[in-house]
């Protein structure tokens, strides 16, 4: 029997400890669970889940788009609460592709996982060694080896 993808979360979780980047990285298409893992996991160990999206948006509506390209990292570091808690779940991340911030989603993902232990839900799939989000051809695409992190998917998902 799959073992259910909180389960995996809460696993790896602990295991992220022992890395120097604590990144633990849910990776799946849209609608195949990231979600409702998280909110699992945060019902059941009261850790923190954050709506990435909404909290950007929200910080960021009355900027310029060049002071959201510079400021964007600090106004993340700001939402998670960096050195408040010791593990947060970052959900709808998509606002991290967004090509006109010109920032690298994983590595600000990186920066924030050296302080604390950082679960996100990412949408895309792993193809081998390498994580995938969009398609090639996208201005969101993105391709990055599987290292460094802990990448968690669904028993269905290749």
């Amino acid at each position: 029997m799959a073992e259910p993808l909180a389960d995996k979360v809460i696993r790896n979780i602990g295991q992220a400890g022992e890395l120097y980047q604590r990144l633990v990285l849910l990776v799946a298409p849209a609608g195949a669970g990231k979600t409702a893992a998280l909110q699992v996991v945060h019902e059941r160990t009261s850790v923190p889940l954050l709506n990435v999206n909404l909290e950007l948006s929200r910080r960021m509506l009355d900027l310029t788009e060049r002071q959201r390209v510079l400021k964007l990292p600090r106004l993340l570091a700001e939402s998670v609460g960096v050195g408040v808690p010791d593990v947060v779940l970052l959900d709808n991340i998509e606002v991290l592709f967004d090509a006109s911030l010109k920032q690298d989603p994983l590595r600000l993902l990186q920066g924030l996982s050296r302080n604390l232990t950082v679960v996100a839900a990412w949408s895309g799939t792993v193809d081998g060694e390498h994580m995938v989000y969009a398609t090639p051809g996208h201005p969101e695409y993105r391709r990055y080896p599987v290292r460094d992190f802990l990448a968690v998917k669904p028993e269905a998902i290749v």
